[in-house]
């Protein structure tokens, strides 16, 4: 089975990072976004992913390829590359994954991290759609059901007419039926929100088509579209699993943290809720609720909050930053 992965967008809202790294490739304690997801349809879904084709922006570089590439091969899959050349909706992200939309695919918008403690079987439906209980449907796309079966889909429904938001993970026993209704929608204009090709639209056509649409209900979905999301969601990852580490000089660490290999921390204070990745140094510094990327160097500051780039620096800077990769940030003496 394929799992296709819409992540041509530039993630703006979570600049300056996304400068460098895609969204869906920034980690939350120690695992990149889009391979939580990975691990999450390894670890409740009835089929095995063996491909997942992922859908590039036209200016995403060979390094980012690479890391697909290795990142799909430690899970038993290969890596296929599409480009979105211009953004023009869901349903327009989804058709560019072009001929290899056939078949049972899985489609997921890396936006999210999502978990379940069941399992999830798509026997007898031609497609699954993952939900969520949410307290305000209205800001979302919801599903109106009848047991499992999902009846209808309305968008940001002004009246409570379902409180199961639509997290953006599709299954689809066809795939070649979803292009043909998105193709529907491109060849004759039809847009949604934005003036977009909209997969919800292509959704409701399958549904009046008489096909068989199956609810998955989620336990967790976990924004990380914003850099307050990023790190709220990698506060409550933290919380949730266990991580070792060793000891370090002169320094205390309040638990819950992760912190990567080849790490050097020193006379400094870590935790609670940080994320320190590999190779980063850490000397008289106290580090709370951030998150610090590989081969950093954080010296003389006080980090609340905060997030630092790859291979970055900051030294005598208090309270909360937010710096990309390769920057350097000095306070003046």
């Amino acid at each position: 089975m394929k799992l296709i992965i819409p992540m041509a967008g530039r993630g703006t809202r979570v600049r300056p990072h996304s400068h460098t790294t895609p969204k869906p490739l920034l980690p939350v304690a120690g695992t990149m976004i889009v391979e939580r997801i990975v691990e999450t349809f390894a670890r409740t879904l009835d089929r095995t992913i063996t491909e997942i084709v992922y859908i590039l922006g036209p200016d995403f570089g060979q390094n980012i390829k690479d890391t697909l590439k290795e990142m799909s091969e430690r899970h038993d899959a290969t890596a296929t590359f599409k480009v979105q050349e211009t953004a023009l909706g869901t349903a327009h992200a989804v058709a560019c994954a072009g001929d290899s939309l056939n078949g049972e695919v899985i489609i997921v918008f890396a936006d999210t991290i999502f978990d379940s403690k069941d399992s999830v079987s798509v026997e007898d439906a031609d497609s699954v759609i993952w939900l969520k209980e949410v307290e305000d449907p209205s800001r979302f796309g919801v599903a109106v059901h009848d047991g499992d079966t999902i009846t209808d889909f309305v968008e940001k429904p002004s009246e409570p007419i379902s409180n199961l938001a639509i997290i953006g993970v599709y299954y689809f026993k066809k795939g070649e039926d979803l292009n043909k209704e998105i193709q529907y929608l491109i060849d004759n204009d039809v847009t949604g929100h934005g003036n977009e090709y909209q997969l919800t639209d292509a959704l409701d056509r399958l549904l009046k088509d008489d096909k068989v649409f199956k609810k998955a209900t989620v336990d967790e979905w976990l924004d990380c579209g914003t850099l307050p999301a990023w790190l709220d969601t990698t506060a409550e990852i933290l919380e949730k699993e266990q991580h070792s580490f060793g000891k370090f000089e002169n320094t205390t660490i309040h638990e819950p943290v992760y912190i990567g290999k080849n790490v050097e921390i020193r006379n400094s204070e870590i935790g609670p809720f940080a994320s320190i990745e590999n190779g980063t140094v850490i000397e008289n510094s106290t580090v709370k609720k951030s998150i610090i990327q590989s081969n950093a160097t954080i010296k003389n500051s006080s980090l609340k909050r905060s997030t630092v780039g790859n291979f970055a620096e900051a030294d005598g800077v208090s309270g909360e930053i937010h710096i990309g990769d390769h920057s350097v940030v000095h306070q003046q003496k």
